[in-house]
């Protein structure tokens, strides 16, 4: 079947999501229009909306409808414990936690030379404004553990020296319920770096 423009047009756009390729979005577009019509239409709506005013919180810099996430709004929140992470879903997993009280920056991403991704365009500019105008007693780098989040860590804790702020970093190693002979080396590896004394 030869697609029409819009139809093409509308598969064409269901690509632009991760992991969808031409196959997946053609099956997306055929079923809105086969059988959820209504359901394409209050998608679009729902998508047009947050595209206008979903922006980033002029602290924190996870999404936000205001200019301050409820987060960084919050007066519950500790100022003095800066935990640093990668994206906006990093942030989720560490709230549902349920243990951690202090505030967040957020990367919106991780250094990649190979990708042009410098310091500027990671926040070091906000991330710099933020730490002078708050009393920060510790910052937790909270990066994946692959080789982009590691080098990010590293340069953060280089920028940060100066500051003389306490600068943790979270520990990586074997999960909770994890069998050794499923572990990779590397993860094996630095859990017996990280081992602690057994009191």
């Amino acid at each position: 079947m030869h697609a029409t423009p819009l139809l093409e047009r509308l598969i064409q756009a269901f690509r632009c999501l991760p992991g969808v390729g031409p196959k997946t979005a053609q099956r997306m577009a055929f079923f809105l229009l086969q059988r959820e019509r209504e359901k394409g239409k209050h998608l679009a709506e729902i998508l047009n909306h947050a595209m206008v005013n979903i922006r980033h919180c002029l602290q924190c810099r996870t999404f936000s409808e205001t200019e301050l996430c409820k987060l960084c709004a919050s007066p519950n929140r500790d100022p003095s414990l800066l935990c640093i992470i990668e994206n906006p879903t990093d942030l989720i997993a560490v709230e549902q936690m349920g243990t951690y009280r202090g505030r967040y920056f957020v990367l919106l991403g991780h250094l990649s030379p190979l990708d042009g991704i410098g310091p500027e365009d990671i926040g070091i500019k906000e991330l710099n404004i933020l730490i002078n105008a708050n009393p920060i007693k510790e910052i937790i780098l909270a990066t994946n553990p692959t080789v982009e989040g590691e080098a990010t860590a590293h340069y953060l804790s280089e920028f940060i020296k100066p500051y003389n702020i306490k600068v943790t970093r979270i520990a990586h190693g074997v999960p909770l319920g994890g069998e050794l002979e499923y572990i990779d080396s590397g993860t094996i590896a630095r859990s017996f770096a990280g081992r602690e004394t057994v009191d």
